[in-house]
């Protein structure tokens, strides 16, 4: 990876095959990239994606399946709202079942 924007589109080209009604974290996507980068720098790629309609952020948590993405959404609610819609039952801000509805992207290489 050049630099950050490259790695960027990296986390959100993976992001947009997380399919609905799943949810992967921070460390998946790092993981699977295979970069040095840690889920933090996942994390600021996410919280950069939030402009971009196509890049479906609702769908990464942190790997206990809590949504600490919440605050980067116009309505706090808003993540919980869509990944409620696609299946996802989230209580006290956390994914019920979460290893039920988590999509592991090593799966993909």
């Amino acid at each position: 990876m050049k630099n950050g924007g490259d790695f960027f589109l990296e986390v959100y080209a993976l992001v947009r095959l997380i399919p609905k009604g799943k949810v992967t974290t921070y460390g998946a996507i790092a993981e699977a990239l295979g970069s040095k980068k840690s889920s933090r720098m996942v994390g600021w790629a996410m919280n950069a994606s939030h402009g971009l309609a196509d890049v479906p952020a609702h769908r990464v948590v942190n790997r206990k399946g809590l949504l600490t993405g919440k605050m980067h959404f116009a309505d706090q609610n808003e993540m919980q709202r869509r990944l409620e819609a696609e299946g996802i039952q989230v209580v006290d801000d956390q994914v019920q079942n979460f290893k039920v509805h988590f999509w592991n992207p090593h799966e993909l290489i």
